[in-house]
């Protein structure tokens, strides 16, 4: 049982007064980008159209040959030429990245719960977390290829081991910041300590939880793209090496465009789960 859990001094100051939204509170995602108007939706297009047709003539003015920098067209054709080709690869990373970060999300939500229960434990494993968060999991990539070959194998446990610290850390934070006053009304019920961290801590939590999914999904594809480069012949990362090794530059930047868009993919899917399910934290 934590410390936090004793019965409070209740003051005048509402729950949750006071603190600030930041990126690592999911309440900046359910209140920022919502149903939008017909007006801004012409403006966002307006903008883009600018940007992209200033670029091709921009290109084109100047003659930039397509091996340095392709424009906008040529990237398009590209991907709509070689995405029979791309296609494969997508779904090879796709598996590493699901894969990967299921594995590390339940371990790091795990971990989460565990640390905060017991501080003890706290003590005993954050030298550890504090070790795989601030050392680049690419590094070792290697040597996880000369142990498990060139694989799934090692690529999986990369993206794992990128994803769980990132959930583990948010999720810590959210279910330490639980209102005390709700704990102390639900000991005064008789509530066990398991059913105060499934009826309150875990609920209370879950915004939280949702940026460690987000920022854990985002490190585990960054880990993903990074791991293929470095050996394997397949998955997105390998085309990366395979295009740029070619000079084929418009193929290039067609597969930094699919992993651009697989990252506001998962971060249009971590918002639309915290605007039905955590929307209350706004």
């Amino acid at each position: 049982m934590s410390g936090d859990d004793a019965i409070p001094e209740f003051s005048k100051t509402k729950a949750g007064e006071g603190h600030d939204v930041s990126l690592t509170n999911l309440s900046a995602f359910a209140s920022g980008p919502g149903i939008r108007s017909g007006a801004e939706v012409a403006a966002i297009i307006a903008v883009a159209v600018v940007i992209i047709g200033g670029i091709e003539l921009a290109l084109r003015l100047f003659n930039v040959p397509h091996y340095i920098m392709p424009g906008p067209s040529a990237i398009a054709y590209a991907l709509y030429d070689e995405f029979p080709l791309i296609a494969p690869h997508l779904g090879y990373t796709l598996v590493e990245l699901v894969s990967g970060f299921s594995i590390g999300a339940i371990i790091g939500l795990v971990m989460a719960a565990v640390i905060t229960q017991f501080p003890f434990a706290e003590k005993i494993v954050a030298p550890y977390i504090l070790l795989l968060v601030t050392t680049p999991m690419l590094a070792l990539v290697p040597l996880l290829i000369l142990r498990f070959g060139f694989g799934y194998t090692p690529r999986i446990i990369a993206v794992a081991l990128a994803a769980g610290p990132m959930v583990m850390i948010n999720a810590a934070t959210g279910f330490r910041r639980v209102d005390s006053a709700k704990i102390a009304l639900a000991r005064s019920y008789g509530a066990s300590t398991l059913q105060i961290f499934w009826k309150i801590r875990a609920p209370m939590a879950l915004p939280m939880i949702l940026v460690g999914l987000m920022i854990g999904a985002i490190f585990g594809l960054l880990t993903a793209v990074g791991a293929e480069m470095v050996g394997g012949g397949f998955g997105l990362g390998n085309r990366l090496t395979t295009y740029s090794s070619m000079i084929q530059m418009p193929q290039f930047f067609a597969v930094v465009l699919i992993l651009s868009t697989l990252g506001i993919l998962i971060y249009v899917l971590f918002f639309l789960i915290g605007k039905k399910w955590a929307s209350w934290e706004a």
